[in-house]
């Protein structure tokens, strides 16, 4: 079903579709190519996908594909043979045809008829995959968030810009309907001027405990799955999801969650790069390998006299608003509740002015995505429109950047323990060096991003 290819014997090996990949030069030389020049496919061409990452997220966006007519899911990659089989199995629900199984995906990016690819990957990975597989003439949708430090959602943009292949962040609520809707009511003013966003989102997560060295599983591939990351020995605690709460790899429930509600309350208030960043919390709750907070408040304020404020809870599930997560955006002449596709907004008593209430069904068995696939396939949808006709991305590359990078901004500010003053034209930290160097990561030599 599946192949599992050594690095070096792939790098020897292998060239995508007439790009060289040396391998000295790793990601770098493959991305440093110019994009196969292949326009967009035509109203009535089919789509080929390849999906990568399929033990949990990836599931989702099988299932979204598979509702959006003219799409065929031609591979399945991930460097778990478990993962492989189960997505195969999922796609199979929906197609005839059963895609082709790879433990490496840049196998895959070697087949010509490949059009595009959905990355639901470690953080790590993220962007440094997308640029490989932009520098091979595919399109991408990328799961949040899109990158694992500020420095690489800017790569992407470079990388984008020179593809002339469309890249969508999975930060779909910029899809949902009547949240447009609600965005479109405060913009207008039914609120009066915004000044301030709160955002939440809370959990009950248990202890991931002490890991200890550990043999790699057969069915692995884990220097695969490091890929751009520096090398660590396998431990026992780590795959696959307790990645999230390690800075070698992750990024913390502020991006492992947060950046959906943050983004929202960006887009609301129409702000782009914050002037002051601050991060309270910690790792609280229990003792073990846990590096990221468990509990997190972030402040971001911008020139515009606006604020926005999110609080993370990963282990203490006590919602707010009643709602496990969700965001509330204050203005001068009332206010708005926005949870998912629903809104409610209310004048300055607190009487509501409208209720708007989710009307395309979620799907309650669906354990990977908050609001279901019917609602999720709808971002993917945009994305394929994108691809066929050109039609404009909910969520380009240069709006998804900078609501992941905000988040960032906030765990570094936690990490060093001091407030950011931050370049509004750009976000980037002024007059603090060691904060600036987080900005960016070490990698792998031979697997570092270029553009």
């Amino acid at each position: 079903m599946s192949t599992s290819f050594n690095r070096r014997d792939f790098m020897k090996r292998t060239a995508f579709a007439g790009i060289g990949l040396s391998l000295q030069s790793g990601l770098g030389a493959l991305a440093q190519q110019p994009a196969p020049s292949r326009p967009a496919a035509s109203p009535n061409e089919k789509i080929r996908v390849a999906v990568i990452g399929t033990n949990g997220r990836g599931i989702a966006h099988i299932q979204c594909l598979a509702g959006i007519r003219g799409v065929e899911i031609s591979h399945i990659c991930d460097v778990d043979d478990r993962a492989i089989a189960k997505g195969i199995q999922e796609t199979a629900k929906g197609q005839k045809s059963e895609p082709k199984g790879l433990k490496d995906f840049r196998k895959a990016l070697e087949d010509k008829s490949l059009d595009a690819v959905t990355v639901a990957t470690p953080d790590h990975w993220h962007a440094p995959m997308a640029i490989l597989c932009l520098a091979a003439g595919k399109h991408v949708y990328l799961e949040k968030p899109c990158s694992h430090n500020p420095h690489e959602g800017e790569l992407l943009i470079g990388a984008v810009a020179g593809s002339h292949r469309v890249l969508q962040m999975g930060n779909q609520r910029r899809s949902f309907p009547n949240l447009q809707q609600a965005i479109r009511e405060i913009h207008g003013g039914i609120i009066g001027k915004t000044c301030f966003a709160r955002t939440w989102y809370v959990n009950d997560r248990v202890s991931i405990g002490r890991g200890t060295a550990a043999a790699v599983p057969g069915w692995l591939d884990y220097d695969l799955w490091q890929g751009p990351a520096p090398r660590r020995p396998y431990r026992s605690n780590l795959i696959h999801y307790n990645w999230h709460w390690f800075w070698h790899w992750g990024t913390g429930e502020a991006l492992n969650n947060g950046t959906h509600e943050v983004d929202v309350a960006r887009w609301a208030l129409g702000v782009d790069w914050p002037t002051r960043v601050s991060s309270n919390g910690g790792r609280y709750h229990y003792q073990d390998d846990w590096e990221t907070p468990d509990t997190q408040t972030i402040s971001w304020d911008y020139a515009e006299g606006k604020t926005i404020s999110w609080e993370g809870r990963s282990c203490n599930n006590y919602p707010a608003e009643r709602l496990p997560r969700g965001v509330v955006v204050y203005g001068t002449e009332g206010s708005a509740l926005l949870d998912g596709n629903s809104y409610a907004l209310f004048d300055k008593k607190n009487k509501i002015l409208k209720e708007v209430k989710e009307r395309t069904e979620a799907d309650p068995t669906n354990t990977v995505s908050a609001s279901g696939v019917k609602l999720d396939r709808m971002h993917f949808q945009n994305f394929v429109d994108a691809i066929r006709s050109g039609a404009n991305l909910n969520s380009p590359i240069t709006e998804g950047h900078k609501s992941v990078a905000m988040l960032h901004l906030g765990n570094i500010a936690w990490r060093v323990g001091r407030e950011l003053q931050c370049n509004p034209a750009d976000g980037h930290i002024q007059n603090d060096p060691e904060a600036m160097k987080l900005w960016r990561r070490e990698y792998e030599p031979g697997w570092e991003p270029v553009v």
